[in-house]
């Protein structure tokens, strides 16, 4: 069973847990989660990038990202506050949108302030406490109360101890590349033209370009190219839709299409790739 998965019956769970449920496969999150380590090391892939999990690291998945745990010690162990996409809309209404990408980007963090320590656990333990008593009537309503602190919380440090660059890019082009990579986060399952993009950023498909080379020695095309894959792989891991309709839930006009342009990024076909990971 998924332990950070919330329902519309249970719109939050909170608890402990190894996250072996996570081991190897890829998982899109439909709600969001905060995850605390207290126990032993495990290497973590949330939407394409690498994070290595110590004792003190708190982990901020936000809905739709996408997790997989590569590795973890026997002794691996995390504390979890798991919340609908609902409650997050609540708590963060009037943040900063350049604050939720800043989140996004930096998913993990390892505290080291006693301070900021006992913060976390506080919240953590509260929210287990909250969740263990079912017959509160007013628990869906602490649980909010209890995300909307830690996110006002995390806001307030976010903006004192980062500099106004560091959350929306240094310059022009790194501000567009950030807003690029949140466009490609959003679009990227219904839109793989980089023309696309650029019009929504007001620039040229070549400047466009120009700026995920300087940034990310990487093309504008390569960048939409991994987001998709990624999105198709959970896609053929976590579902049981047919090829075909793997293919048309992604816009490709056909399933041959589809077929090639998957083993042209893997080296393998969809349905080989669907054997290997089952």
């Amino acid at each position: 069973m998924n332990p950070l998965l919330t329902t519309k019956a249970e719109t939050f769970r909170a608890g402990e847990d190894d996250l072996d449920f996570y081991r190897n496969r890829l998982i899109k999150l439909t709600n969001g989660a905060l995850l605390y380590c207290t126990k032993g090391e495990a290497d973590f892939s949330i939407d394409l990038e690498e994070y290595h999990i110590v004792p003190n690291t708190n982990v901020m998945l936000l809905p739709g990202s996408i997790l997989s745990l590569k590795s973890a010690t026997k002794d691996f162990r995390v504390h979890y506050f798991a919340y609908s996409g609902e409650m997050i809309k609540v708590a963060c209404f009037r943040l900063d949108p350049a604050f939720m990408h800043f989140m996004k980007e930096n998913a993990c963090y390892t505290h080291t302030d006693p301070e900021a320590i006992r913060a976390i656990t506080g919240l953590i333990g509260a929210s287990a406490a909250v969740y263990g008593d079912k017959e509160n009537r007013f628990q869906e309503s602490i649980a909010q109360n209890l995300l909307q602190i830690f996110f006002l919380d995390t806001y307030d440090k976010v903006q004192r101890y980062f500099t106004k660059e560091q959350l929306e890019g240094s310059n022009r082009k790194g501000q567009l590349f950030k807003k690029f990579i949140h466009l490609v986060h959003t679009h990227c399952t219904n839109q793989r033209d980089v023309a696309f993009y650029a019009e929504q950023l007001c620039i040229s498909t070549r400047y466009l370009s120009a700026i995920t080379r300087e940034a990310g020695n990487i093309s504008a095309k390569e960048i939409i190219d991994e987001f998709l894959m990624l999105e198709i792989k959970v896609a053929l891991q976590s579902t049981n839709l047919s090829l075909k309709e793997i293919a048309d839930r992604y816009n490709f006009p056909d399933q041959s299409f589809f077929g090639r342009f998957f083993k042209k990024h893997t080296g393998m076909s969809p349905k080989e790739y669907r054997m290997t990971r089952g």
